[in-house]
């Protein structure tokens, strides 16, 4: 039984494990003839990739994806994509002292009670480094969104890290990637980076909250009850290692709002129609409205720390344990180009689903 698997019409498999030769995807349903070629890829996966500061893991991988099918002369033919990411930075003696003990607040156990074997150089597939393969993934979905829905943006960033939150009123989004924190606000880099200086320097870690925002959807991507647009996104945020929460608009503040409070109002202009607000996060059951999609998703600490904690072996023995190697203090940061990618490939399959439906444009005219 697999599950290895995600998409429907724009499907993506992922496969590969931390401390393996390599890792990588096989991209099938891509429509021909979009542009893609490894330095575009390479873009994207730059963003993801580990070393890049001090905030994030040190060890060292280029992250050259290569593609080895699927597309002739710079575009994609409509066959399977094969891409790879080959590992080179591997350091497997680094987790010789935890291989018959379970890291609390990580997959070892539950991996070890399901499987009866694990791969504890890394955590193998349970590793955030399997990430690096949706982005690349997600690199091709965001080629075909280009070619398809030219119109369409997706920008991920950072509004939370521990105790650390945004202020929205300094919202910048040019200032994103001027930063190791995909921080929308250039005015507070230097306070979260000593605040995570603290943090790394004790041997410890942090969770995060980042937001992803998508304009210029098209209305009517989604469908009612089981296909619903945001069912998919967030199930694909949730898949993402690390991730314990999701929400989309207004999310869990909804709870405390009235009816007249959530509502968006709706009036008309020469455009179409037009919302107040956007509680719903740009879907309403299910199918997009045509405003902005936001989503927010919370990005547990890392398991990993130096700190002793209380865990058992194997044998079932009590024991502590003491996580040595290289990790990020807060792998939140790494996954807003997780999540981008993620968006892009729920996306652009939503977007192939709605053609192959309904056609190219919304089938009710308003006005």
């Amino acid at each position: 039984m697999s599950f290895n698997t995600f998409g429907h019409l724009f499907r993506v498999t992922t496969w590969g494990e931390s401390h393996g030769p390599g890792l990588g995807a096989t991209v099938d349903g891509c429509p021909p003839g979009i542009p893609v070629s490894e330095e575009a890829l390479q873009h994207w996966l730059d963003k993801r990739r580990p070393g890049t500061s001090r905030f994030t893991t040190q060890r060292r991988e280029p992250d050259a994806v290569e593609i080895l099918s699927g597309t002739f002369e710079g575009e994609t033919t409509g066959t399977p994509i094969q891409l790879m990411i080959r590992n080179t930075d591997q350091r497997s003696k680094d987790y010789g002292d935890i291989a018959a003990k379970f890291r609390p607040g990580h997959a070892d156990i539950t991996y070890w009670q399901k499987y009866g074997i694990r791969d504890y150089r890394g955590g193998g597939r349970s590793s955030a480094r399997e990430t690096a393969a949706r982005v690349a993934a997600g690199g091709i979905a965001r080629a075909a969104l280009a070619a398809l829905a030219p119109d369409l943006k997706i920008t991920g960033y950072m509004v939370q890290m521990g105790e650390k939150t945004i202020d929205r009123s300094r919202f910048d989004l040019l200032e994103i990637g001027n930063n190791p924190f995909f921080l929308p606000d250039a005015g507070a880099v230097e306070d979260w980076s000593d605040y995570l200086d603290g943090i790394r320097k004790s041997g410890s870690s942090v969770g995060a909250m980042v937001e992803l925002c998508a304009s210029g959807v098209p209305a009517g991507l989604g469908a009612p009850v089981y296909g619903k647009l945001d069912t998919d996104l967030a199930a694909a945020m949730m898949s993402i290692n690390a991730v314990k929460g999701v929400e989309i608009g207004e999310g869990m503040a909804a709870a405390i709002l009235t009816g007249e409070a959530n509502a968006d109002e709706i009036t008309m202009d020469e455009n179409g129609p037009v919302y107040s607000s956007n509680h719903a996060g740009g879907i309403l059951g299910g199918i997009s409205t045509g405003q902005d999609v936001i989503l927010r998703f919370a990005v547990k600490p890392t398991s990993s720390i130096l700190t002793p904690r209380k865990t058992i072996t194997k044998a079932g023995e009590a024991t502590t344990i003491v996580t040595k190697g290289r990790h990020d203090p807060c792998v939140g940061i790494r996954a807003v180009p997780v999540g981008e990618a993620m968006m892009a490939c729920v996306l652009l399959d939503h977007l192939l689903l709605h053609r192959g439906q309904v056609g190219a444009g919304p089938r009710g005219k308003i006005g």
